[in-house]
C-alpha cells in the first residue's frame, strides 16, 4: 500500500495566524534595517541629526547611534526566527520591538518624525505577535510546528 500525504486542511483562523506572523517577521526586518540605518547615520553624521538642549535624557548621538545599530542588528536576526514561527523568536521579537520603542522615545529630541514613526511600526509588531495564540502558529513552509501537533496522553 502506499501512503498519500497531504497537507493539514488550514481554516481561516490558521491563515490570519500565518499572515499575521509573516507580517510581523516582515515588519521587524524593516524596523531592524531602519534602526541599522539610523545608528549609522548617527555614529559617522552627529551633525545630521536635531539636538534639543534641555532634554532630560540627554545622550551623545554616537552612544544612541551604537545603541540604535545594535537593536537592528537583533531584529533582523529576529525576524528570520519568525518567518519559522519559533516561539522564542516571538517573545525576542515583542522584547525587541520594546526596546525599540523605548530607545525612539528617549531620542524623539534627535529626530522626532522618525522615532514617531518607529514607534508606531514597533507598536504594530508587538501587536501582530501578541494577538496569535500560541495553538495557532503553522510553519509558513506548510508543515505543522511541534507546538501545533496533538499531544496524545
Amino acid at each position: 500500500m502506499t501512503a498519500t500525504h497531504t497537507r493539514p486542511e488550514y481554516s481561516a483562523k490558521q491563515e490570519w495566524a500565518s499572515g499575521l506572523t509573516a507580517f510581523a517577521a516582515v515588519m521587524l526586518s524593516l524596523v531592524g534595517l531602519l534602526d541599522i540605518f539610523r545608528g549609522i547615520m548617527a555614529i559617522a553624521q552627529d551633525d545630521i541629526f536635531v539636538t534639543t538642549r534641555n532634554y532630560a535624557f540627554a545622550f551623545s548621538l554616537t552612544s544612541w547611534g551604537w545603541i540604535h545599530l545594535a537593536l537592528g542588528v537583533v531584529a533582523v536576526i529576529v525576524s528570520f526566527g519568525l518567518l519559522r514561527t519559533a516561539m522564542w523568536a516571538r517573545v525576542v521579537g515583542v522584547g525587541i520591538a520594546g526596546l525599540v520603542i523605548v530607545a525612539n522615545f528617549l531620542s524623539l529630541p534627535s529626530y522626532p518624525v522618525w522615532s514617531v514613526v518607529m514607534i508606531a511600526l514597533s507598536s504594530l509588531i508587538i501587536w501582530a505577535l501578541c494577538v496569535v495564540p500560541r495553538d495557532n502558529l503553522y510553519d509558513l513552509s506548510g508543515e505543522r510546528t511541534e507546538s501545533t501537533t496533538p499531544h496524545h496522553v
